[in-house]
């Protein structure tokens, strides 16, 4: 099982880097860590923090179109070619077929942060102001925005068993930004006096993939300054790891529940 689950995730890899709007993202995050330099000039005494935020919210953003564009069509393209017929005709699972494509999409989200964290590492190292452990602090950041992508891959593949490109990236993408107020949900539910609209956002805000548990650390966490440095709470991540994999694994098993249901005759 797990040799087949490694070629299919292998395949899968070698599939998205020959993929041309990939390089195309990746090259607009560089360009937007890049211009965090001219940015940071215009700021006084701010730049290090202003290369910081700006770079760690383009490796989030981009990274997210880069896991709805790609994780959308991971089901339906093999459809369309009809290559999953083939595939589904040797002894493969349907599961590890599934399971397969999304350790494919993963990896390749997990070198594509690490071109763009070194983009803006350089980007830190240029400015000369930040500390040798700076850089080892930037590393939870990226983790934690991992973390968020691997969450949001699980959502596009999802809705990949069972609906069109377009509709699944329009469902992860309302989903991606739901998720980062999903807290302000749960407030508005107790603000408001109708115990049916209280019950309503409370069962949204434990459904909805709650993103803003990811967002525990920003230049406040990587830049060590006397003025408004906040260390990093290893707890907070340990949480935020473990709701991430229990989050993904119902995300996935819904997928493959639906794709065994589906009918390729």
């Amino acid at each position: 099982m797990i040799g087949r689950v490694l070629a299919i995730a292998g395949n899968t890899y070698r599939e998205n880097i020959r993929d041309k709007v990939l390089y195309n993202l990746i090259l607009f995050a560089l360009i937007m860590i890049l211009s965090s330099l001219a940015l940071g000039k215009l700021t006084l005494g701010n730049e290090t923090k202003v290369i910081v935020d700006l770079g760690l919210s383009s490796i989030s953003i981009f990274g997210m179109l880069i896991a709805i564009f790609i994780g959308i069509g991971l089901v339906y393209k093999e459809l369309e070619k009809r290559t999953v017929y083939a595939l589904l005709a040797k002894p493969v699972h349907r599961y590890e077929w599934i399971l397969g494509k999304y350790l494919g999409l993963l990896f390749t989200l997990l070198v594509n942060l690490a071109i763009m964290t070194v983009g803006l590492a350089l980007a830190m190292l240029y400015t000369g102001q930040i500390d040798a452990g700076g850089y080892l602090r930037l590393l939870p950041a990226v983790y934690l925005i991992f973390l968020s992508l691997a969450l949001i891959t699980a959502l596009a593949l999802l809705f990949s068993t069972f609906s069109t490109p377009a509709l699944s990236a329009l469902f992860t993408f309302f989903l991606w930004i739901i998720g980062h107020f999903s807290r302000d949900l749960l407030s508005f539910g107790e603000l408001t006096e109708s115990a049916a609209v209280r019950g309503l956002c409370r069962i949204l805000y434990y459904v909805i993939p709650n993103l803003s548990n990811f967002q525990i650390m920003d230049s406040r966490s990587v830049i060590q300054s006397a003025d408004y440095f906040q260390p990093v709470d290893p707890v907070a991540i340990l949480l935020a790891t473990v709701y991430c994999i229990v989050y993904c694994t119902l995300l996935i098993s819904l997928a493959v529940s639906i794709f065994m249901r589906r009918d390729f005759k």
